[in-house]
């Protein structure tokens, strides 16, 4: 047994217990200790080492419990009355708060205050409660009986009066027998050119000269912004009003041009004098040559519209052919954003026949001007939907494809004979 103390001392000495051992290591320990044993003590019989050994039985040890040492008196509690004692100075001392009993290391316990289960009263039990609880209740239920029957009464009266209006006659107003007249205003009649233009001038006032317009609505399919309608077209019998011409030319293109009949003629001179403000733009038509292009081209804010073009025969080195042409009254017309041309053709005080050969110009310049885009169209299906004429303040009629296509071939014809 001492060599197994010394065995252990010198393990604890150099650390062996420090990290547990592995089960080897024990047995190997437990092997050298019964040989050390066995050297020292011959009478010690030494048995085989079993790896798998029964563990020993433990046995309970009990002991007594520890005496507890009479109480002092100084841990004995104390009363609130005794507490509230004189001081060893000689000044009043006030009992502790529950507030301060908690920080005071022996201090009494204080028992928790418990009051009694109060438990409603069942039905069977009503009979036992005081006369204002029966009182109050009373109440309570008279008043939601008296909300409940007026709310029956509101009721009753909405639906008696709703009963009364259903009663009542509703009365009615006897309309005069003019069924024949909403039939002829309902119904959309189209006339012929010919008997359009003598309705027209029927129609119209003789405090002055009215003008002769066409509205003629297009495919909805001209909406279309990539889809452009635009062009001119020479009336054959003119306008009614004299135009004024401004020629942009130098040289012998200038002289040509007053030769020609136009009003206003110049240069670059003319150009500066229109962009300072000092020449107005109160002319119709503008004309340019190629070579003043160059100068006329700072002038787009001011002229606007009236920018010479190609497409209108205003952007040319023949002057005294464009001044004529635009002496003889050439008319623009442009569809607006809801795909409606508005032109006016002519004044009221022409002949019949003037006024048909002007229409008939201008359903064949508009037939030329037709976009390229535009599908599913013949010569006037999908193309035209309407045309009307009026004057400047009177009625208008709706005229029949048919009579406009014909004075569209009237007119193609002269022009060939031309």
């Amino acid at each position: 047994m001492a060599a197994l103390r010394f065995l252990l001392r010198q393990s604890r000495r150099f650390g062996v217990f420090e990290s547990p051992s592995p089960p080897h290591s024990l047995l190997l320990l437990r092997r050298f200790s019964s040989e050390f044993t066995s050297s020292v003590d011959p009478t010690i019989n030494s048995e085989p080492i079993n790896k798998e050994r029964m563990p020993l039985p433990l046995q309970p040890v009990s002991y007594n419990p520890k005496p507890k040492p009479p109480p002092s008196e100084e841990d004995v509690p104390k009363s609130p009355a005794e507490t509230h004692a004189t001081s060893p100075d000689g000044q009043e001392s006030r009992a502790w708060t529950r507030s301060e009993m908690r920080y005071i290391k022996d201090a009494p316990v204080i028992a928790p205050v418990s009051y009694a289960t109060r438990v409603a009263p069942l039905p069977e039990y009503q009979g036992e409660m005081g006369e204002r609880e029966k009182e109050s209740g009373n109440e309570q239920r008279q008043r939601e009986r008296r909300m409940i029957e007026l709310q029956r009464r509101r009721s009753s009266l909405r639906y008696v009066k709703e009963v009364e209006e259903d009663n009542l006659p509703f009365p009615k107003l006897l309309k005069p027998d003019t069924a024949n007249q909403d039939t002829k205003k309902k119904e959309k009649v189209i006339y012929d050119l010919k008997e359009a233009i003598r309705l027209v001038k029927a129609n119209a006032r003789k405090t002055f000269d009215e003008t002769l317009e066409v509205h003629v609505k297009m495919s909805p399919e001209l909406r279309r912004t990539d889809l452009k309608l635009n062009g001119f077209v020479r009336l054959p019998h003119g306008f009614g009003k004299t135009y004024r011409v401004a020629v942009f030319a130098e040289g012998a293109a200038a002289d040509e041009a007053r030769e020609a009949g136009a009003d206003i003629v110049g240069g670059p001179e003319l150009v500066e004098e229109i962009k300072n403000g000092n020449v107005k733009v109160d002319f119709d038509k503008c004309i340019s040559t190629q070579s003043m292009m160059e100068h006329v081209k700072k002038l787009s804010r001011n002229l606007k519209q009236l920018m010479p073009d190609k497409k209108k025969g205003t952007l040319t080195n023949d002057m005294s052919r464009a001044v004529k042409e635009a002496k003889e009254q050439s008319v623009l017309f442009k569809k607006d954003k809801t795909a409606i041309v508005h032109v006016g053709l002519g004044k009221l005080s022409f002949i019949d026949d003037a006024l048909n050969e002007n229409i008939g110009a201008f359903v064949n310049a508009l037939l030329v001007a037709k976009p390229a885009g535009l599908k599913k169209s013949s010569k006037f299906a999908g193309y035209v939907d309407s045309f009307h004429i009026c004057s400047t303040m009177g009625k208008s009629f709706q005229i029949s494809i048919q009579s406009l296509s014909m004075a569209a071939d009237r007119h193609t014809r002269k022009l060939q004979l031309q």
